[in-house]
């Protein structure tokens, strides 16, 4: 369990200027509200609202976003109430505070028409304020990780269809990757335990057979790049567990019949420098047909950019490659995060228009002939 002491050096890392005294008061508000209640882990469960802040570190939150962190249960939970909050921490931790507890209150999975009706407030709650959306994936995410301490199966495994419906389409919306990705693989093992862990036995099989080849595919794209006098960072990543499995279904092909396991990434200082990193590579190696997407001159509604191609590469492996900068791997990376600095909880124009997409669904809403028409309009949107 992270120390609220290590929450506040994280922040500082990111926000020198943090107010320590701020969340040094909201982690000892939440211990005193939650008092000795348990998780079903057996832990004290002050540590849930520490580890969802420490959370949001990793995506350099803003302090406002960290705080409500600590106190996101504490109204939902206990005998605090947001006109406390709003007494103790102000009118915008307040509101952020309240907006998560809405989502928490909406009862996403019933019979259609409710299950619709109750998504389209859940979209409403968070529409206003995006750090209330991150708050709350924030939540998921660390209730995913600790899932196995609940007892009954029917709870874990409507928590897991809840969080692959709805909680991984909207992380993937806003192009938070890396929580996306997990959130999908905590949810894969309580969904389909056996499919999960025969991919992961086959991935280990691979790691043993393969030994050092994408070490030595790395080592030639760096060296065929750099001789083209371009800087490039080269890396490889293995693809998730529910990635590789939704691929094999997609695709109605066996593992063994995937070559393009491992997923490799260049970046590198420009745009420029991605074409021609992209034609060097396509000079160098045979291109795999339709596999190529230019997601720079077209980006992704969430800001994701990146060149994506697919060659035959070192050893005549299939390889799947991403090319991007370093700013284009920051929103990778952090997503809707990495846009903006926060102001009052408000988006600058510009990004506004960009994300803009939850207002949009809502808009779908008035043209909608009932709850139902709207969740699957929405669905096709996410």
């Amino acid at each position: 369990m992270i120390r609220h002491f290590e929450l506040v050096e994280k922040v500082r890392a990111y926000e020198p200027a943090v107010d320590e005294d701020l969340i040094n008061r909201a982690y000892v508000f939440s211990m005193k509200a939650h008092g000795s209640q348990k998780r079903a882990s057996g832990d004290p469960y002050i540590s849930h609202p520490l580890e969802v802040a420490g959370i949001l570190t990793d995506i350099k939150l803003d302090q406002d976003s960290i705080v409500t962190a600590l106190l996101h249960d504490t109204v939902e939970d206990t005998l605090a109430t947001i006109e406390e909050i709003e007494r103790l921490f102000g009118p915008d931790v307040a509101r952020l505070v309240d907006g998560v507890t809405k989502l928490s209150r909406i009862e996403l999975q019933s019979d259609h028409t409710r299950e619709a009706e109750n998504f389209r407030k859940f979209l409403l709650a968070m529409s206003e304020d995006i750090r209330v959306l991150l708050v709350k994936l924030a939540d998921r995410l660390h209730n995913m990780r600790t899932l196995r301490h609940i007892k009954s199966a029917e709870k874990r495994r409507r928590i897991a269809v809840e969080t692959m419906e709805i909680f991984v389409p909207l992380a993937a919306r806003i192009g938070l990757r890396e929580w996306k990705d997990e959130l999908e693989d905590l949810a894969f093992v309580e969904i389909n335990p056996e499919a999960h862990d025969s991919i992961l036995a086959r991935l280990e099989y691979l790691r043993e057979q393969g030994g050092s080849v994408a070490e030595e595919i790395i080592e030639e794209l760096s060296k065929t790049l750099e001789d083209a006098g371009i800087s490039v960072i080269v890396t490889g990543r293995e693809k998730r567990p529910y990635s590789i499995w939704a691929k094999m279904q997609r695709k109605r092909v066996a593992f063994e019949q995937l070559a393009d396991i491992i997923a490799f990434r260049i970046l590198v200082d420009d745009t420029a420098a991605c074409y021609q990193a992209l034609g060097v590579l396509h000079g160098a190696y045979p291109v795999v047909p339709g596999r190529f997407d230019d997601y720079i001159s077209t980006p992704k509604r969430n800001g994701y950019s990146s060149i994506h191609t697919c060659v035959i590469g070192p050893g005549r492996n299939k390889i799947e490659i991403q090319i991007r900068t370093h700013p284009m791997h920051e929103i990778a990376e952090r997503g809707v995060a990495a846009h903006w600095q926060y102001k009052q909880g408000e988006m600058p124009e510009r990004e506004g228009r960009k994300f803009g997409w939850m207002r949009e669904l809502l808009q779908i809403l008035e043209h909608a002939g009932g709850p139902e028409e709207f969740l699957e309009h929405t669905k096709l949107e996410m």
